[in-house]
């Protein structure tokens, strides 16, 4: 009898949250261990079905970087990075938008589906969704000058158009995205997936941006989680080099979010099992949650 009062008393403590973003949109961007890992994916799928049941309208966008890199290989062609991003001719675009376009996205979908949720796949070319520029890299050379590196069909986000969204969640969908955009010239450009997870938060006003990684979070100097940050506090923490790496363009698409109106941005770690309702549900969270 005491289990099963523990778990009524554990319904009783999400009430409040349950209340408070009932109707609110949530934006996941689901990508690392928690998109590699079995166990991990069936933990995701019940939590994103489990939201929307509750009322939440829950948007996906994931990544695929691993599996685009292992398709290369097997098709004989050795992926190119220039400071983390990957160099795509067209060829390697067609690689990208098959493998996540179709391996990547229907597998979430179809998990999603498996346990009652209703998912529906999209790309960003859909509906016309994600408008995209070229990405040029920047490269200081030996004199001083900068040097302008084209990388190919590598897109930043110009544009959402989020009305598809808006019509799906009506209807009781969950929108599952991969970030591919379409640039000036009809042409498909791919995007990272945080910075086009925080575009589509935006364009949403979304309640919430959270970002799944393979980190517990922020770490401070002395290896402890920052629960909580302050957008102005972000400076000094990436110039005191607390925040750097890969951390660094998570931290740069929640501030985009906050940005676009969003109203809390969290990086949590996706390899814990139902990280997001540990963060979304209890006082104390899992991972580092930042705010205006």
């Amino acid at each position: 009898m005491k289990d099963i009062i523990t778990k009524a008393e554990i319904l009783i403590e999400a009430l409040p949250y349950i209340r408070n973003f009932y109707g609110k949109s949530f934006v996941i961007k689901y990508g690392g261990a928690a998109q590699v890992k079995e166990e991990l994916k069936e933990s995701f799928a019940k939590d994103i079905a489990l939201l929307n049941f509750i009322g939440i309208k829950t948007t996906v966008v994931h990544g695929g970087g691993p599996k685009i890199s292992a398709t290369m290989e097997k098709m004989g062609k050795k992926p190119k990075f220039v400071q983390g991003q990957r160099v795509t001719d067209q060829e390697t675009m067609d690689i990208v938008e098959m493998v996540l376009g179709g391996l990547v996205n229907k597998e979430i979908v179809s998990l999603i589906n498996n346990h009652g949720g209703k998912a529906v796949g999209l790309s960003g070319k859909d509906g016309g969704l994600i408008k995209a520029k070229k990405k040029l890299i920047k490269k200081s050379s030996v004199k001083g000058v900068d040097e302008i590196i084209d990388i190919g069909l590598v897109g930043e986000v110009t544009q959402v158009d989020p009305h598809i969204i808006i019509s799906l969640e009506k209807e009781g969908f969950i929108p599952v995205i991969s970030p591919v955009g379409v640039g000036p010239k009809g042409e498909t450009l791919n995007i990272n997936a945080d910075y086009v997870a925080a575009s589509v938060a935006s364009a949403l006003k979304a309640e919430k941006l959270i970002l799944l990684t393979d980190v517990p979070g922020i770490i401070d100097k002395k290896d402890r989680i920052i629960s909580t940050l302050k957008k102005q506090q972000i400076k000094k923490l990436i110039d005191d080099g607390t925040i750097s790496g890969g951390m660094l363009p998570k931290v740069q698409a929640c501030i985009k979010a906050i940005e676009g109106g969003v109203s809390k941005t969290h990086i949590i770690d996706g390899r814990v099992a139902h990280c997001m309702l540990l963060e979304i549900f209890t006082k104390e969270g899992i991972g580092t949650e930042i705010q205006a």
